[in-house]
């Protein structure tokens, strides 16, 4: 894990550091299953932001403003949260039109998530499909 990772985690409560590091850990995963290039690691805006060479940046980012929650934050300028409102309206929640937000308290969806990953970390080739090919 990037050190600057490892010092901006370090801040959070622990709740919200077993999220995080699960949820980092599914990015990860999906980037090598789906065989998506390396991750890009750093912070950016303050938050833990992660990159493939064909993807959109995915931040992922606890908040002392929304403590019982971690952020998934893609890029406002896609059709990407727009996209996964479409198809997972009933099992996600969103907001605004570039996060999707993961209770603390509860396990996290992950074949939802895992899908709305993969389409974040290869968003440019499928940016032109209709559902961006789900």
């Amino acid at each position: 894990m990037n050190e600057k990772i490892k010092e901006k985690i370090h801040l959070y409560p622990k709740d919200a550091k077993v999220v995080f590091i699960s949820l980092r850990k599914l990015l990860f995963s999906v980037a090598k299953e789906r065989e998506l290039g390396e991750v890009e690691e750093d912070l950016k805006w303050g938050e833990p932001s992660y990159k493939t060479i064909s993807g959109s940046p995915v931040r992922i980012a606890w908040k002392e403003n929304k403590p019982d929650q971690i952020s998934l934050f893609f890029n406002c300028n896609t059709s990407l949260v727009e996209t996964f409102r479409e198809i997972y309206t009933d099992s996600l929640q969103f907001e605004g039109n570039r996060e999707i937000v993961v209770p603390i308290s509860e396990p996290f969806p992950e074949p939802e998530l895992t899908h709305c990953l993969f389409m974040a970390l290869n968003y440019h080739k499928l940016k032109k499909l209709p559902l961006l090919g789900a």
